[in-house]
């Protein structure tokens, strides 16, 4: 009997120059957009270009799941040894026929490989920030005319390594089946690229405008600091819940089940080392346990709306950071209607990648305001905090 090789890493300078056509396009508009521009520019339009494209490539991770495709080419990082699903076409054929609606099917391994080629791109992008970074500093601390040192390099040097980690977790959800503390990982690893990316287009920019980051009241601060938190919390949570297919255990709202407690087996629900559809000793997962998941979920979510609305509240009474209290605001609104609408319409593919995408947004939208601020010190006088205000 023919096995197939978890890991055939043939296919991989193919794949990789996959990667590199993909993001010669990118490269190409902003170099020559930007031709008269310093090179502290160049990397800050760059930048914000790859959180854009990284965004999209979240989006359609979701897809990918959501779609039931992760396992579309059940080896990594090519299909069946090859680099593309047309030299797999044979392999595809012969699971298709044997399972129709299993998952291997010939769009199933498009949609895969269509995620790790972009996925390819977006580490080629931030390969090239780095790398430029790098040198940008050099000539700047070489006192060469119009560089700059002061340019940050811990933030593309820690977003190269975080994509590279990144890549092992995608590795990782196609060779141990939908592994679902992995899948959630790799959810939450994306999330935290876009962050590592959105952080890192703020240094640049506060480095190529000398700008300083805006004085928040101690209040303001911390609850900026603890929202950011629980909103990852409640990341985590949802990601538990989609990697289970936990979202129709509830299917009406604010009720469940018809009460307001269900029947929930905790325990089971958030043992996190087990496969997909298993439960406690090896049996198949209790729908106790997926009520628990769910529900956890929505408990959570009562408070980081809460949260959310009074930061953004918060931050909306701060000229320098009106901007970001309405992206709060928005994004709140926007995570309440695709949940609900998840819940109470069958958990639609528009709605569910619509919501993963409001998360995703938040992120950024937190990120930003994260950075862009700071705590005011102590000592700093009314006058101080007013002037940093406006």
């Amino acid at each position: 009997m023919d096995t197939q090789e978890l890991y055939n890493l043939s296919p991989t300078l193919r794949l990789m120059a996959m990667g590199l056509v993909l993001a010669l396009g990118p490269l190409a508009w902003v170099w020559l957009r930007n031709k008269n521009q310093s090179m502290a520019r160049r990397l800050r339009v760059l930048t914000l270009l790859t959180l854009f494209l990284t965004f999209d490539l979240v989006l359609f991770g979701a897809f990918t799941r959501l779609t039931d495709s992760g396992l579309g080419c059940p080896d990594w990082p090519g299909c069946y040894g090859h680099a593309s699903p047309m030299g797999a076409s044979q392999p595809i054929s012969a699971a298709q026929a044997a399972m129709p609606s299993g998952p291997v099917t010939h769009p199933k391994a498009w949609i895969e490989m269509i995620h790790r080629y972009l996925a390819t791109g977006v580490g080629v992008l931030i390969l090239t920030l780095t790398v430029f970074t790098w040198l940008e500093r050099r000539k700047g601390r070489a006192g060469t005319a119009g560089s700059s040192a002061a340019l940050p390099l811990w933030w593309p040097l820690a977003t190269l390594i975080w994509v590279c980690i990144q890549g092992a977790f995608g590795a990782l959800t196609v060779t141990m089946k939908l592994f679902p503390l992995i899948v959630t990982l790799h959810l939450l690893g994306g999330l935290i690229l876009l962050a590592l990316l959105q952080a890192q287009a703020v240094r640049y920019a506060q480095a190529h405008e000398a700008t300083r980051p805006v004085l928040l009241p101690k209040g303001a601060w911390l609850l900026l600091s603890a929202t950011f938190a629980l909103v990852w919390v409640q990341i985590a949570l949802g990601g538990w819940v989609s990697t289970n297919y936990a979202v129709l255990a509830c299917n009406e709202f604010p009720a469940c089940q018809g009460s307001f407690w269900p029947a929930m087996n905790f325990r089971e629900g958030f043992t996190f080392w087990r496969a997909l559809g298993a439960g406690l000793d090896g049996d198949n997962i209790s729908f106790q346990a997926l009520t628990a998941i769910h529900y956890v979920h929505r408990l959570a979510a009562y408070l980081v709306f809460a949260a959310l609305l009074l930061l953004a509240w918060q931050l909306r009474r701060i000229p320098a950071m009106r901007l970001y209290g309405n992206w709060v605001a928005g994004l709140a609104l926007w995570q309440f209607g695709t949940g609900l609408s998840n819940v109470v319409l069958g958990w639609p593919l528009v709605a569910a990648v619509s919501h993963t995408g409001g998360a995703a947004a938040l992120v950024v939208a937190l990120t930003g305001a994260l950075f862009s601020s700071r705590r005011a010190p102590q000592t700093a006088t009314a006058s101080k905090l007013r002037a940093a205000r406006l």
